[in-house]
C-alpha cells in the first residue's frame, strides 16, 4: 500500500473509531445513571408490593389513565434480562481486550 492511500485509510479509521468511542462513552453514563433504577426495578419486580399493584390494576381498582408498564408481566423482566446479558457482554470485551 502506498503511504498516501496508507495514510487515508488510517484517517478513516481514526474517523469510525473516535466517533464510536465518544457515544459508547456517552452510553455508559447514561447506563451508569439509570443503575440505580434497575436495581429498584429488580427489588420491585415479584416483591409483595408489585403483586398486591398487580392485583389491584387486574380488579380495577387503579385510575385508567396510570401508566402501568411496570406491572405488565414481560416489562420489567425483558428489561432485568437485557441488563444481565449486557453485563455479560460488556464482561466478554473486557476479557476479550485482556487477551491482546
Amino acid at each position: 500500500m502506498e503511504q498516501i492511500e496508507r495514510i487515508k485509510l488510517m484517517e478513516q479509521h481514526l474517523g469510525r473509531a473516535s466517533q464510536a468511542v465518544m457515544q459508547l462513552s456517552a452510553a455508559i453514563d447514561q447506563y451508569t445513571a439509570a443503575l440505580d433504577s434497575l436495581k429498584a426495578l429488580s427489588s420491585y419486580y415479584g416483591s409483595n408490593e408489585w403483586k398486591k399493584d398487580f392485583a389491584d390494576d387486574e380488579a380495577g381498582l387503579l385510575p385508567e389513565d396510570l401508566k402501568r408498564g411496570v406491572l405488565s408481566e414481560d416489562a420489567v423482566w425483558n428489561l432485568l434480562k437485557d441488563h444481565k446479558e449486557l453485563q455479560t457482554r460488556m464482561r466478554e470485551l473486557s476479557n476479550h481486550d485482556r487477551r491482546d
